[in-house]
């Protein structure tokens, strides 16, 4: 992060940015963890060439994979140093309807300011959303810190870009979030006997949107709602997937005709998130390229 820039970004890993607008960014992560037949480990730690390993054992486990948010100390380790250059912090994470992310981040925040240490220079951001749409909030506070916004305006930022986000994705059985805990008002849909490809999107919590019956109708309904977006008035866009590259290469030839433009980033969801919605993940979403980049963007 240039030292020239007041106001530090930092998130957390369910945003999946591309390491290289992390780097172009300086937007520095806090870990979420995963565990798996026994092994816990930081999802920072597990790069994307091991992700086919990971989805693999995932697969075949009975029990599925857990997930715990980061701790208090995981926050303070990276918000001290910072509050000790002088800068302010713009904390943003995912849903705190679905994680204790942000409220480990908020004990953090007071833990530094009951100490002294600066605290009342963090800002929590809960982004209500997770992987390509928090990475877009995340992205437009990064690109207003460093146009040398302070920490209000950078969190003004986020809250625009989040105001103005929509992103669906399709899974391919409802089994995971069963197993996690984590199935939210998608639980009426378990009963069904139809083999269903359900669509979802993320608020405050995962909330079901509609069923299909196939891969196909459900990456043709993605299409569908890249259209939307972009009617709406959405020019910058993202594409996810969990291990289907090929129906992600796909979804983004046909959006790149629909928007006229590159995507902002297209990346696989990880193991901390995918451990409850499973592999076979496609999503796509878009704000107006001003939520990100500001009125000249």
């Amino acid at each position: 992060m240039p030292a020239d820039v007041t106001t530090a970004v930092v998130t957390d890993t369910t945003a999946y940015l591309p390491d290289e607008l992390i780097a172009e960014h300086g937007i520095l992560r806090v870990s979420l963890y995963v565990s798996l037949e026994g092994e816990q480990r930081p999802e920072i730690e597990i790069s994307g060439s091991e992700y086919a390993s990971f989805y693999e054992r995932l697969r075949k486990s009975d029990e599925g994979a857990t997930t715990s948010q980061p701790s208090v100390g995981d926050f303070t380790a990276v918000y001290e140093p910072l509050l000790a250059e002088g800068k302010e912090v713009v904390s943003i994470h995912l849903s705190a309807g679905i994680s204790g992310t942000c409220e480990s981040a908020e004990q953090a925040r007071r833990r530094l300011l009951d100490e002294g240490k600066g605290g009342e220079r963090v800002h929590v951001y809960d982004s209500r959303s997770g992987a390509g749409g928090q990475g877009m909030v995340v992205l437009a506070a990064a690109v207003a810190a460093g146009r040398g916004a302070g920490g209000a305006d950078t969190l003004a930022a986020a809250e625009r870009c989040r105001d103005a986000l929509e992103m669906w994705f399709a899974i391919d059985t409802l089994e995971y979030l069963r197993k996690g805990g984590r199935i939210g008002a998608a639980q009426a849909w378990l009963g069904s006997a139809l083999q269903i490809k359900p669509i979802l999107t993320l608020g405050e919590e995962i909330t079901p949107v509609e069923r299909v019956r196939t891969r196909r109708r459900a990456f043709e309904r993605m299409v569908e709602y890249a259209r939307r977006r972009q009617a709406a008035g959405a020019e910058a866009w993202v594409v996810q997937h969990i291990q289907d590259h090929e129906t992600a290469r796909h979804l983004v030839e046909e959006c790149r005709d629909i928007f006229g433009s590159e995507p902002l980033f297209v990346s696989e969801v990880g193991p901390v998130i995918g451990a409850h919605v499973g592999p076979g993940l496609i999503g796509v979403g878009g704000v107006p390229s001003s939520a990100i980049f500001g009125t000249s963007g």
